[in-house]
């Protein structure tokens, strides 16, 4: 079973205002409240592609009963981890002004609920695979990440890091099978400039050298790069599209690459799931139907390509 963990969800209100003017009183043209968070953007691309996960989730007030609802809409199974304080977080995303987001605070989470989180992976079993994924709040302490994957050490579960700054690099160490960066995380974890190809690759080998198995570096619409636990590198284009919503594209990427790997355990095939899983996230008004992403599948067989072989 795959296990998504998602500390600080959200409800996405997406709202279109025609003719937005500051100060003054504007009306939606539209209106659309989706789950958010990037666990459960995996557990949803990953029902959507017929492989069933389970959300892991903190959720508090009337807003987390409407979050868990609408996860459940969509045929996910959700184990939410009720806060006794606050609410879950809504955040605000204004489509007709490009960028323009609102994104809520969200409720501190103390240490004896982070303890239930905890004991709650503590049940998983030898196969099964974790997912962490996304922003944790202020309340919880950076090594969070890193002190799941030590107590998970050992058993047989394999756990994918999605995280940025001192979240990925305390995870680094207990050997994740995927961490997936974007270009310009690559640029803060290192202090470079990632203006070239042969940059990015050696980013994403210090990270191996510090422990990850398998770097895939996101680089929006050109693509993406996977470094492969044994050596390999291969470099893949984004499939032709139009762009429409890139929220959830990177999550897709991650659901498309664990899709491909139960499937074949190989790193090419991942990298090609996860290539047209993130692109047909963007082309799409949500995230992608599997259906929109097996479309992709078949339309690119021949990427990506192997720029370097194996060791």
């Amino acid at each position: 079973m795959i296990y998504t963990v998602t500390f600080n969800p959200a409800i996405d209100y997406i709202v279109t205002v025609d003719g937005f003017k500051t100060g003054r009183t504007n009306r939606t043209a539209s209106e659309l409240m989706l789950p958010g968070g990037k666990g459960i953007n995996v557990s949803i691309v990953l029902g959507n592609l017929g492989i069933p996960s389970t959300a892991i989730y903190f959720s508090a007030g009337f807003t987390g009963d409407e979050l868990t609802r609408l996860i459940q809409e969509y045929g996910i199974r959700s184990e939410e981890i009720r806060l006794t304080e606050g609410y879950t977080r809504i955040n605000l995303k204004l489509r007709s002004i490009e960028g323009t987001e609102i994104n809520g605070h969200g409720p501190d989470i103390s240490s004896d609920e982070l303890q239930n989180l905890k004991d709650r992976i503590g049940l998983l079993r030898p196969g099964d695979i974790l997912v962490l994924s996304g922003s944790i709040p202020a309340s919880v302490p950076q090594s969070i990440y890193g002190d799941i994957m030590k107590q998970l050490e050992g058993r047989g579960i394999e756990v994918v890091a999605d995280a940025e700054g001192a979240l990925l690099m305390n995870t680094l160490s207990s050997h994740p099978l995927l961490i997936k960066p974007n270009r310009a995380e690559l640029e803060e974890l290192f202090s470079v400039t990632c203006s070239d190809l042969e940059q990015i690759i050696l980013c994403a080998q210090k990270l191996q050298q510090k422990g990850a198995r398998h770097v895939l570096v996101s680089l929006g619409g050109e693509g993406a790069v996977l470094v492969s636990e044994d050596g390999a590198v291969f470099r893949g284009d984004a499939p032709e599209g139009k762009l429409i919503n890139a929220v959830g594209a990177g999550d897709s990427m991650v659901a498309g690459f664990l899709a491909g790997w139960q499937k074949k355990q190989d790193p090419e095939y991942a990298f090609r799931m996860a290539l047209c899983a993130g692109s047909a996230s963007a082309y799409s008004e949500y995230l992608a139907t599997g259906d929109e992403i097996m479309t992709l599948m078949d339309s690119v067989k021949k990427l990506p390509y192997l720029i370097r072989k194996a060791n």
